[in-house]
């Protein structure tokens, strides 16, 4: 779909607002917090952003963006050429990063990973949520919407590095709690050190969403088979070939974004064989559950010769 840019907003040192609203007045598709939207910029750069706005208003979106300078080149594209006025092309909302339903939520976010948490607070509030934010930066003026949750008191705890130094996690997560989720995202040191607070807590209580991929490895293996049942097709997978790309060489049509399995734009439903899921989309119960893949970093588990899948 096509977006106008209403605003373009300074939030702080290399961060932008993005208000995104419809070139033809119709209402935006749905979406629930956690949900995130490609961008389709120049020169084949698609970028996936999380929107930050309010679900509930059908008018228009929001997007917070960090600038990388040692990226990938999507966010300088963003910051240097994109401005108030402009038609961009977007997709639908895909979430793959959804609030469950809970009588308390701890929020932990790091940097940018702001972004994705604002519109579950928004929710929380609305549904008489007990819940609390702990949020990290480098520093004050680097940490973006700090204004606007400063409506919330001492439920928001901001944790600028320099002057405070790391943010508390044995503080925020405390004693194990069965009736408490916790939802994390920001750089990888901080849903490592997470999780390794959290080893004591139930079986799903900790969801995160991750801006990079969790290894940095590549996606290589043993050859095996991939069935793309839908289209009649059947083909090796080599060793240092991902199944998207022999896919598209096979002439097979895959939505794909990211190609680093971080964005859930490749998901697709797994009909036969056993995975082996290299992706930072999937919980552990949904990569055990063997019912889907992103096929742009994972594979065949070891022996599994072949994949049947619903392409």
């Amino acid at each position: 779909m096509h977006l106008i840019i209403a605003e373009r907003r300074d939030e702080a040192d290399g961060v932008i607002s993005l208000v995104l609203t419809p070139v033809d007045n119709r209402e935006l598709p749905d979406w629930t917090p956690g949900a995130h939207i490609d961008l389709f910029l120049d020169d084949g750069l698609v970028r996936q952003y999380s929107l930050c706005s309010d679900p509930g208003d059908r008018d228009r979106w929001r997007l917070g963006i960090l600038r990388e300078p040692r990226g990938r080149g999507g966010s300088e594209h963003v910051f240097d050429k994109l401005h108030a006025g402009d038609i961009v092309e977007a997709s639908e909302p895909r979430n793959h990063f959804e609030l469950r339903e809970s009588a308390r939520y701890i929020f932990i976010a790091g940097g940018i990973g702001i972004t994705p948490i604002l519109p579950m607070i928004g929710h929380a509030e609305r549904a008489g949520a007990q819940w609390t934010l702990l949020y990290g930066g480098r520093g004050r003026r680097s940490m973006a919407f700090t204004n606007q949750l400063s409506r919330y008191g001492d439920r928001v705890t901001i944790t600028p590095e320099d002057e405070l130094g790391l943010p508390d996690l044995a503080g925020a997560l405390g004693s194990p709690d069965e009736k408490t989720l916790v939802y994390a995202c920001g750089p990888e040191p901080l849903l490592d050190a997470i999780a390794d607070r959290m080893h004591d807590w139930p079986a799903g209580s900790l969801r995160t969403e991750r801006f990079t991929p969790r290894s940095t490895e590549p996606a290589i293996g043993q050859s095996f088979q991939v069935e793309f049942h839908a289209s009649g097709i059947t083909a090796t997978v080599p060793p240092d070939r991902s199944i998207l790309t022999v896919a598209e060489e096979a002439g097979v049509i895959v939505d794909w974004s990211c190609r680093e399995g971080t964005c859930g734009s490749c998901e697709t439903a797994l009909l036969d064989g056993t995975a082996e899921h290299r992706d930072s989309v999937l919980t552990g119960p949904e990569q055990q559950a063997q019912d889907c893949m992103m096929i742009c970093v994972s594979r065949a588990a070891p022996g599994c010769p072949l994949l049947r899948l619903d392409l």
